[in-house]
């Protein structure tokens, strides 16, 4: 029964995530379509961005795809997708300022990111073994009570969903980087700010439901194993 329930979960929250990435991309077609008034390119706005924060060794560069931006931590770029890099949109200068949101993080060894960062190799081993943890964990109980492969299942799901934790803040101060700078520098005026600050809203959305979606399973898991055990 419990597995059913981990199935339908899993199903909601996709069906949840589904939704919030549609009207991100909604919104962020939407606002490539409204032009900047002050008339620079999301290379631009990352590039005086990171000069107004005293960053010079951060390289702004384009990279293939759509939604495809982020800061890249190890080679100290921040990469930016063709309509952000060329785009002189509203949505084009609200992610270019969150990526380079991230570079100001780094360059200050924002704790958050630092402690994100730290976490990687580990997220990265557990990712590659936990569904086989987890399944193998599922059978085992299933077949002879034994819950202890499900236990090490569910820690290392348990470090994934903390990664996706940490996650939240690290985005979250990105976008308040990137919004008090593109107010305070007038980049957006009064009627652009708004839509850039929706953008970046709905973009934050993906992780929250992301993070909803993990904790969720990780509790259900950890019910089946602690009912394996009352069974046991």
């Amino acid at each position: 029964m419990m597995t059913n329930d981990i199935f339908l979960v899993s199903m909601i929250f996709l069906g949840i995530s589904f939704v919030v990435s549609a009207i991100l991309k909604s919104k962020i077609n939407r606002y490539s379509q409204e032009l900047l008034s002050s008339g620079l390119t999301g290379r631009q706005v990352a590039e005086k961005m990171l000069r107004e924060n005293g960053i010079y060794d951060v390289q702004v560069i384009s990279v293939e795809g759509f939604l495809t931006d982020h800061y890249n931590p190890l080679n100290k770029t921040v990469n930016l997708s063709p309509q952000v890099y060329n785009g002189t949109t509203v949505s084009a200068a609200a992610v270019a300022a969150h990526e380079c949101g991230h570079a100001i993080q780094h360059a200050t060894q924002y704790g958050p990111l630092m402690f994100r960062s730290r976490m990687v190799p580990v997220v990265q081993f557990s990712s590659m073994i936990v569904n086989l943890l987890l399944t193998v964990g599922l059978i085992t109980v299933a077949v002879s009570q034994n819950p202890t492969i499900l236990f090490i299942g569910i820690l290392a799901m348990a470090v994934i969903v903390l990664f996706t934790l940490i996650t939240l803040p690290v985005e979250f101060d990105a976008s308040k980087r990137a919004l008090e700078w593109l107010n305070r520098t007038n980049i957006t005026n009064s009627a652009e700010y708004p839509k850039a600050k929706d953008a970046l809203k709905w973009a934050a959305m993906t992780y929250v439901v992301a993070a909803m979606a993990a904790v969720v399973q990780l509790i259900q898991y950890i019910m089946i194993f602690l009912h394996s055990r009352e069974r046991h």
